[in-house]
């Protein structure tokens, strides 16, 4: 009895924002699915549906091409999650600590914010003239490695992110904490691993989770700066498109939405 009047309560807006919110979940996860379903096709093109099978999979995990595109996007995703979150932590830090209208802070935080706001294809365009012209003329050879490339023009972009995610943590952290800590003798390095870690540590794994994500998803900026032997997977995927999708694409992509 207590539900049906629950039910006849609900007025048209309640309705219409459960009706809109089934709409967005479709909107999101029916295209994957579609996709999980095909990686199961038997054809040799993916649109061309001929069974459910394995032969896909099989196929993927023998294409030495595909294993090390998919390595390299892991490998970059891994290593700008690394950079991003200890810069990024110690940037977020700072700008939470700093002094209120303090002329670096909003310099810091003006350039953070034009990193964010900039089109990839701009970075990507700006990136490679630098990295030939510094590790190629300059002489600076750990430059020309195409996963070292990857890692810095992804790291760029995510460690803006974390530190905002950080700063935005510890904004409204009483420093009272570290003061009395201070006062008690403690060093600024203990006072930093004691207290102001443990507070930042969710702002820090969320920020940590978005870098490697946005690294893995990269597709523009990855376009621009990659090597010969280090195509990462969604440059892989796209090139593909430009042929024919094959149902092996599909197939790792399922193996790594499973996986991450």
């Amino acid at each position: 009895m207590a539900k049906k009047n629950t039910f006849a309560r609900r007025t048209p807006t309640d309705i219409a924002l459960h009706v809109w919110g089934i709409i967005v979940f479709i909107y999101l996860f029916v295209p994957i699915a579609v996709i999980i379903a095909y990686s199961f096709n038997n054809g040799k093109v993916l649109a061309n549906f001929r069974g459910f099978g394995l032969h896909a999979y099989i196929s993927g995990i023998n294409n030495d091409i595909i294993i090390s595109s998919i390595v390299t996007s892991l490998q970059a995703a891994v290593g700008t999650a690394i950079v991003s979150t200890v810069f990024g932590t110690l940037g977020g830090v700072a700008l939470a600590r700093a002094p209120k209208g303090a002329w670096w802070a909003l310099g810091l935080t003006a350039i953070l914010g034009l990193t964010l706001v900039t089109p990839e294809i701009v970075d990507g365009v700006s990136f490679l003239p630098w990295f030939v012209t510094v590790g190629v003329d300059w002489g600076i050879t750990p430059l020309n490695n195409g996963l070292v490339r990857l890692i810095i023009s992804h790291a760029m972009f995510s460690m803006a992110i974390v530190t905002f995610i950080v700063r935005a943590r510890l904004a409204g952290i009483d420093t009272q904490l570290e003061d009395a800590a201070a006062d008690l003798g403690a060093t600024p390095w203990n006072r930093f691993k004691d207290i102001t870690l443990p507070i930042a540590a969710p702002g820090i794994l969320a920020g940590a989770l978005m870098s490697f994500t946005i690294s893995l998803d990269n597709t523009i900026l990855s376009s621009f700066v990659q090597q010969p032997g280090y195509t990462p997977w969604p440059v892989y995927i796209f090139s593909a498109v430009r042929v024919a999708l094959r149902p092996e694409v599909a197939a790792m992509s399922t193996v790594m939405f499973v996986l991450t």
